[in-house]
């Protein structure tokens, strides 16, 4: 038997809003910086390049929802599991599930790294580019796909440094490869004039950069277990508990890139039949897409935070605590989106101009996707924050149906329903329906879960 780690793990001890400050504050830097250098990279493109340079960096949203989708599959399913077994002090397990989540990021990155840049033409097709998009959006593309192993392993990793019990090193990880991307941006856009193609490269080396991190934690500064060449060996039980906690956050970012897929195509064509054009709605829902990504970043990392205290908790058998995390960090997830909301729909056209177009149907357009597509932006704590909340706590049936619910049982039917009823508009409803109907149904789960959880408590109050 492996000998227990000499260390009192906080997680089972430290007042909870306390905790989930500690864990999701440097979550929260993390989330902010990458979505700020997400709005950098559109900012500078917008200001260099234009609004067809913007438009063609948005159609390849769908490629970061996949790397997310692979890291959270992978890294959280594994995290997820591996801060159970911590907390039952089933040391030899949590190092067998740390080294198949290794094997298992390389090999998916590298997987993927291939496929898209040996279909990246008609890939880029499917996702919406239009004719005049592809002299930008095929060098972009062609470089930010090397990334994309790079992307998979460091952010998979990250969430292992974070259970592990290094949140800090964990936002470290992703923080200085997005600090390092908003640097070279405008270094590789302007000093050395490489156009849209500078861009993709910075970000490449960023990611670089963050996975080389990574590696190096777990060679020199991993504690609660240690792992050797044996744990990497794939077995199929260990993979199958890997995938069965993690495929309801990799569900729901799938289904996210198959939605953005869709309404990227519903924008190309049912724009074009409008007077904004394919270019410019395209354009639009990029940026201020872009936007929302740094106003709900707090929640995400709110959301990351609360994983492991949820994990090492449940191990424990403390469900008073893993009850009030959940509670806690919906309250404050609450109060985030709330103003978020409050901003955006009261100051559009201010927050707007910081992609500087001179297109006046590129302003009009997202003023109208802030005021319709995200009029329900105030509810979207709930989703992810209870979403993390059933997959930690090992319900992954039910995650995955929590996944499902607003990208694929909503969203999706209602952008293939309405706009060829409403035309464009009826992209910019779809949303707005399916924020509030997920958020209705995702309330009455957690409601019955909180409840599941009151009744294991009693027989040890």
């Amino acid at each position: 038997m492996e000998k227990e780690p000499q260390f009192e793990n906080p997680l089972g001890t430290q007042p909870i809003n306390r905790l989930i400050w500690k864990f999701a504050i440097p979550g929260i830097i993390t989330q902010l910086v990458n979505a700020l250098h997400n709005i950098v990279d559109q900012v500078f493109i917008g200001w260099g390049i234009g609004d067809f340079g913007v438009a063609s960096t948005s159609i390849l949203f769908p490629i970061t929802s996949i790397i997310t989708a692979l890291s959270a599959l992978i890294g959280l399913g594994a995290a997820s599991r591996f801060s159970i077994l911590l907390g039952k002090k089933q040391y030899q397990e949590a190092s067998d599930i740390f080294g198949n989540a290794i094997s298992l990021l390389l090999l998916f990155g590298s997987v993927l790294t291939i496929g898209t840049s040996v279909f990246l033409k008609p890939m880029l097709y499917l996702f919406g580019a239009t004719e005049r998009m592809m002299p930008y959006a095929q060098p972009y593309a062609r470089i930010i796909c090397i990334g994309i192993l790079f992307g998979v392993f460091s952010t998979g990793m990250s969430y292992f440094i974070r259970a592990d019990g290094n949140p800090n090193y964990s936002s470290f990880v992703l923080l200085a490869g997005a600090v390092f991307n908003m640097i070279f941006d405008p270094v590789f856009l302007f000093v050395f004039d490489m156009g849209i193609a500078g861009i993709a490269l910075a970000t490449v080396f960023g990611q670089l950069l963050s996975a080389a991190l990574a590696l190096f934690y777990l060679l020199k500064k991993l504690k609660s277990v240690r792992l050797s060449p044996g744990n990497l060996s794939l077995r199929l039980p260990l993979v199958r508990s890997i995938f069965s906690l993690g495929f309801a956050v990799f569900t729901t970012h799938i289904l996210a890139a198959l939605a953005q897929i869709i309404q990227m195509n519903a924008l190309k064509r049912y724009g074009a039949l409008s007077v904004y054009g394919s270019e410019a709605a395209i354009a639009a829902a990029g940026a201020v897409g872009k936007l929302s990504i740094v106003f709900l970043s707090s929640i995400i990392g709110i959301s990351l935070g609360c994983q492991p205290i949820f994990g090492y908790n449940l191990g424990k058998k403390q469900y008073d605590r893993v009850k009030e995390t959940y509670l806690t960090a919906l309250r404050w997830g609450t109060i985030i989106a709330a103003s978020a909301f409050l901003i955006l729909q009261l100051f559009p056209g201010q927050i707007l101009r910081i992609f500087s177009s001179d297109n006046p149907l590129f302003y009009e357009f997202a003023a109208r996707y802030i005021h319709i597509y995200m009029a329900m932006l105030f509810l979207n704590a709930i989703q992810p924050i209870t979403s993390t909340f059933c997959t930690a706590i090992g319900k992954a049936k039910l995650g995955f149906w929590m996944a499902v619910i607003r990208q694929g049982i909503l969203l999706i039917p209602l952008l293939l329903f309405l706009p060829p009823r409403l035309g464009i508009d009826g992209v910019l409803f779809s949303g707005a329906i399916s924020d509030g109907a997920a958020a209705i149904i995702v309330i009455f789960i957690a409601r019955k879960e909180l409840r599941q959880l009151t009744k294991l408590q009693k027989p040890d109050a």
